[in-house]
């Protein structure tokens, strides 16, 4: 399968997840080498850290299905894998929010956590190559998130799992391209949405119409 050029966003009749139904032709399952299929299927009996993970997944979603809110679900989830130290690479304006997940995470019983804040360092955004004029305040010093560092001290302090809370977007995809540990999401930032970017989808016919548009908005509203 050279293009995809359609996937499962295009699909109606999800066969894949009772194997009750027909595939549609260009389902992904019967349109890939069935190798892909074998390959994980032997990462996951086989490697001990993906197996340990993938069962621990697997529990928390079956035994607990709909019961658990999502900090319950990191904490065992965490518990499940044998973590013993939390790493947390946390935004700024959610530092509150880490403040009580790090307290949740001591009262289960995990040996440290380390939470490490994205603005660590305190270096200029225009010392790290970005232009004056697409700061959120041009003009003065703005202290840049700085997400290699923050998964440079949690590899120092040898966490057995990092989490993110709200880091931008972009931050948290190099977050977790230097991290050592395995890394997992408490919150994904949507500072219109209260942090929950799933409503614009929700409402994409409605309010947020915008984002069915072609483009994108302009730089500063």
């Amino acid at each position: 399968m050279n293009e995809c050029e359609k996937s499962c966003a295009n699909c109606g009749r999800p066969n894949c997840s009772h194997l009750d139904g027909e595939w549609p032709d260009f389902c992904l399952t019967t349109n890939n080498p069935q190798e892909f299929f074998d390959e994980a299927l032997d990462e996951y009996n086989n490697d001990p850290q993906t197996r340990a993970m993938f069962r621990a997944a697997a529990e928390c979603e079956g035994l607990y299905y709909g019961s658990l809110t999502r900090v319950e679900e990191v904490a065992l989830f965490a518990k499940k894998i044998g973590a013993r130290k939390i790493g947390i690479a946390t935004c700024m304006g959610l530092r509150n929010e880490t403040q009580i997940f790090s307290k949740v995470l001591k009262a289960k019983g995990f040996e440290s956590v380390c939470a490490v804040i994205c603005k660590v360092g305190g270096i200029d955004k225009t010392s790290a190559g970005i232009p004056d004029e697409v700061k959120v305040h041009p003009g003065q010093h703005e202290s840049a998130c700085n997400p290699i560092v923050q998964a440079k001290i949690l590899n120092a302090q040898k966490t057995d799992l990092n989490v993110i809370v709200g880091l931008c977007v972009g931050h948290d995809t190099l977050f977790i391209k230097h991290s050592d540990a395995p890394v997992t999401y408490l919150i994904v930032k949507d500072r219109v949405l209260a942090h929950n970017p799933a409503a614009a989808l929700y409402q994409h016919n409605a309010y947020y119409h915008r984002i069915m548009e072609p483009g994108f908005p302009p730089e500063r509203p």
